[in-house]
């Protein structure tokens, strides 16, 4: 990037077999952010954004909200909160001040390290590559907590290469050696695998708890019927250094958007956010879960597909995970143009300051009428109420399984007490919907 500002790149995709493939182009003029697709892309390949772009070569304007002028479909190559900060940083120590950044600039700086299979190029010459071969993850989780925490400005490189996924926690996307899982890489090898590991910080709502509680909530989606990312906990140093504290433990999450081939090379999956793929702001509340059932029996062309939504909300309901905006939502793509949904990510305990949820249940904000939720339920392809409340019963009971899971993983009495009572709270507020 130097001092001049990104005005073209270049749109590459990684298909599943590790090959690349030319997208198209984007270009930016006075008038904003205009895609092109690459004439042989559109001969062998599939659209990436089915509902905002139009799948031929004509020069596509992105509009101006809500991605900061670029299309949905490569705005979900950014990073916002954590990345974003990090990025930042980097521009800081350039002496290029974040409101001089455009949004093209900052898809050069991502070049090939965004989540998903879509990639930059020319890549900006201020993304460093990080020389060592393997990093500690206890020297990466250590040092993303002082940062997050406020105790030093110091950006470590490795924690800025892996640094380029969404969400306000500290996080990273590293390759952890499946020999030894403290040793990690931010770049694919052998004996290899990636994950996505969130780091803790006293600064969080659940403090060094966050990882064990999300651990908490995957077990319970799991149990509920829903696919959720394969989940690890790892154990986070102590003050001393040592792995060896077996009270604080960082939640690793294995990506789903990675694929292995057969020669052990790695391939990937495209992904794509509801955010993203329905021009939904994911700063504010902007979506319905009758628009998120619909978009899902639509794009995934199955009626499953929006059964497997409804449950999913039903979860979100029931289990008080009030942030469930728009960017907690996504697809994937394989190379054969099919959508299916994305695991059940970033599914936690986050009662939302006005107990109200990001994802409205037919227009309701919390405690959604019978009504409103039959008329989901039709929506999401059930062939009666009766088949729909299955599913709503099946899935509470996961939920009330929290005490024993959560005790299991030796998440504190104080932190099980609170939970357990906010989620008693909500049973209460929605028994309707099992008994109507």
């Amino acid at each position: 990037m130097n001092d001049k500002a990104t005005n073209k790149l270049e749109v590459w995709r990684k298909l599943t077999d590790s090959s690349t493939v030319m997208v198209g182009e984007l270009a930016q003029n006075k008038q904003g952010v205009y895609f092109q697709y690459h004439t042989e892309y559109l001969q062998k390949h599939h659209n990436l954004s089915p509902f905002n772009l139009s799948f031929d070569n004509s020069l596509q304007l992105a509009p101006n909200q809500p991605h900061n002028a670029l299309h949905g479909a490569f705005s979900d190559s950014l990073p916002d909160g954590w990345g974003l900060m990090l990025m930042d940083r980097i521009f800081r120590q350039a002496n290029i001040l974040p409101n001089q950044i455009s949004a093209m600039d900052r898809l050069a700086f991502v070049g090939d390290r965004a989540m998903g299979a879509l990639f930059y190029k020319p890549v900006s010459s201020l993304q460093e590559t990080e020389q060592a071969e393997n990093f500690s993850i206890a020297e990466l989780g250590t040092k993303a907590q002082a940062i997050f925490d406020g105790q030093t400005s110091q950006v470590l490189q490795a924690l800025v290469n892996a640094g380029s996924s969404g969400g306000a926690r500290p996080k990273a996307q590293l390759y952890l050696n499946q020999v030894n899982p403290d040793q990690c890489s931010i770049t694919a090898k052998p004996d290899h695998e990636a994950y996505l590991v969130k780091f803790t910080s006293q600064q969080l709502s659940l403090g060094h708890e966050e990882g064990l509680c999300e651990a908490a909530y995957l077990s319970m989606a799991l149990k509920a019927g829903i696919d959720v990312p394969q989940w690890q906990l790892l154990d986070a140093p102590n003050k001393r250094g040592s792995t060896s504290n077996k009270d604080n433990k960082w939640l690793a999450l294995k990506r789903f958007d990675t694929t292995i081939t057969a020669n052990g090379t790695e391939g990937r999956l495209h992904l794509h956010s509801t955010s993203g793929l329905l021009d939904a702001d994911y700063r504010m509340p902007s979506l319905d879960y009758e628009d998120l059932i619909k978009a899902s029996s639509i794009l995934c062309k199955s009626p499953a597909a929006g059964q497997a939504m409804f449950r999913r909300m039903i979860f979100n309901l029931f289990a008080l995970n009030q942030d469930d905006h728009s960017k907690n939502w996504a697809f994937l793509q394989g190379d054969d143009g099919q959508w299916q949904l994305a695991p059940f990510y970033d599914v936690t305990f986050s009662p939302s300051a006005y107990d109200e949820h990001a994802t409205a249940f037919a227009g309701f904000g919390k405690k959604p009428t019978l009504k409103a939720l039959q008329k989901l339920a039709t929506q999401a392809n059930f062939s009666s109420w009766k088949q729909a409340q299955l599913v709503i019963v099946e899935t509470v009971e996961a939920i009330q399984s929290f005490n024993v899971i959560s005790q299991q993983l030796n998440v504190k009495q104080d932190t099980r007490q609170l939970i357990s009572k906010q989620l008693g709270r909500i049973y209460q507020d929605n028994k309707i919907l099992l008994q109507g």
